[in-house]
């Protein structure tokens, strides 16, 4: 296990938190990277994504309903949500279409949540598709280093679960 990463906290609204991580000595976090890819290749999938951030920080908390479980641990997770009918919607050429943008995050509570990386899914399963499948297995690979902090106390709750702490040089191993 010579991988590690860093919890940064990245912004909050009234009913999340979000975060991420920073492998190993990189600069940027796994979202930022993210972002920075895809907001010129992606724009308007991206946009959707960062619109359902707000949503569900603002106004529902981080409810189930509101994530994609396609992944092998029950943990971790991938926005968009399932359909097109739900607001706010995707549009693509004057009309509602499914987001194939995938970012694959942890729910850790109703108001916290880690936000990792993705890319454009092009397969039914995470697996069996070239572009999602390394940001998915990381994804599972972090969420589990995530889970084992929690248990162990390296990462812990404040008061009402709304928040994370944990020391300033902790290392997170994956």
């Amino acid at each position: 296990m010579n991988n590690f990463a860093h919890i940064k906290p990245l912004f909050k609204y009234n009913k999340v938190a979000y975060y991420s991580v920073i492998l190993n000595d990189n600069k940027e976090t796994l979202y930022e990277q993210f972002v920075k890819k895809h907001e010129l290749i992606n724009k308007n999938k991206l946009y959707h994504i960062q619109k359902w951030l707000q949503v569900i920080g603002k106004k529902y908390g981080a409810q189930q309903r509101f994530f994609r479980n396609e992944a092998y641990t029950a943990d971790t997770s991938a926005l968009p949500p399932v359909g097109k009918d739900r607001e706010p919607y995707y549009i693509e050429n004057g009309k509602k279409k499914s987001n194939t943008l995938r970012l694959y995050c942890l729910r850790a509570s109703e108001g916290v949540v880690f936000l990792f990386s993705g890319d454009n899914k092009t397969a039914n399963n995470a697996q069996d598709c070239p572009n999602v499948k390394p940001h998915f297995l990381l994804a599972n690979q972090l969420t589990e280093a995530i889970d084992e902090a929690f248990k162990n106390k390296d990462i812990v709750w404040n008061d009402d679960c709304t928040l994370i702490d944990c020391d300033k040089n902790f290392k997170l191993y994956y």
